[in-house]
């Protein structure tokens, strides 16, 4: 059996982490109303997870990037969507099965156009040194569980650089996988943590929001499923929205009305 001394212990923790997460929600009511989050950079129009592509979305007036981080089989990590390299390069196979310089070799651009070949697919400690301080980054963990430790090396590169600390820093970090971001939120107790809901809204309970605002700044939704129901439910447990991802002016007409904290798009133009 617990003793009151143990306790109270356990309190002063609780009470401790839910002050520091109280903190970072308030750091991020201070950036703009409605983000434009440019989709892998500027998905729509250039060759996915590329430096061109993320380029172009700063040049287009995003205020964010979004993009996601695999790892490679000598432990580098990697900023593509897939887990294998077989859309999105000239190459085959998964990126875990992959060393560092094999997967640099590939050409992550010919296959949207000629005009992009020899785009390379950008490390994630590049990303890090190339954006931040010039855009938010928000950084999604792709099958976290396929990668054991990913959250720790997230973790180093972040303090390492001292972009864990402060609203300054402009970085959250989603995913699906909400033990990870569990795990992030208590690696990196000042950087907002996000999840992703792609499922009815129907099945989201006060429960479930309760639980999630324990660790988590954003819930992230799909927007075929983001309505103004579901963002007023979000907000009123004092986290923040994200709607992903826009692709057409309707849809970015739609979105546009909601009471959404951002806005993931392919095309940032779509949201002037």
């Amino acid at each position: 059996m617990k003793s009151m001394g143990s306790c109270r212990n356990g309190l002063t923790l609780l009470l401790a982490r839910l002050k520091a997460l109280r903190e970072v929600q308030e750091a991020h009511g201070s950036l703009p109303s409605k983000l434009k989050i440019g989709h892998r950079g500027a998905a729509g129009s250039r060759p996915e997870n590329t430096f061109s592509s993320f380029d172009y979305a700063l040049q287009m007036g995003a205020d964010f990037l979004e993009f996601d981080v695999q790892r490679t089989k000598d432990g580098r990590l990697a900023v593509i969507h897939d887990s294998t390299v077989d859309r999105t390069t000239d190459g085959k196979g998964k990126v875990s099965s992959l060393t560092w310089k094999e997967l640099r070799s590939l050409d992550a651009g010919s296959w949207h156009s000629t005009e992009f070949a020899g785009e390379i697919i950008p490390s994630f400690t590049e990303m890090l040194d190339k954006y931040a301080g010039k855009a938010g980054l928000l950084i999604e963990l792709k099958k976290p569980a396929l990668y054991p430790g990913i959250e720790e090396q997230i973790a180093e590169e972040l303090k390492s650089r001292k972009l864990d600390k402060g609203p300054g820093s402009r970085i959250i970090i989603q995913s699906f996988d909400r033990s990870s971001m569990k795990k992030i939120h208590s690696l990196l107790p000042s950087i907002p943590v996000g999840i992703l809901l792609n499922y009815k809204t129907k099945r989201m309970t006060a429960r479930e929001l309760e639980q999630i605002a324990k660790y988590a700044c954003y819930i992230n939704p799909k927007h075929t499923i983001a309505n103004r129901q579901l963002l007023d439910r979000i907000h009123q447990k004092g986290m923040k929205a994200i709607i992903w991802t826009i692709r057409t002016e309707k849809e970015a007409g739609k979105a546009l009305k909601l009471p959404a904290d951002g806005i993931v798009t392919d095309f940032i133009e779509l949201l002037d």
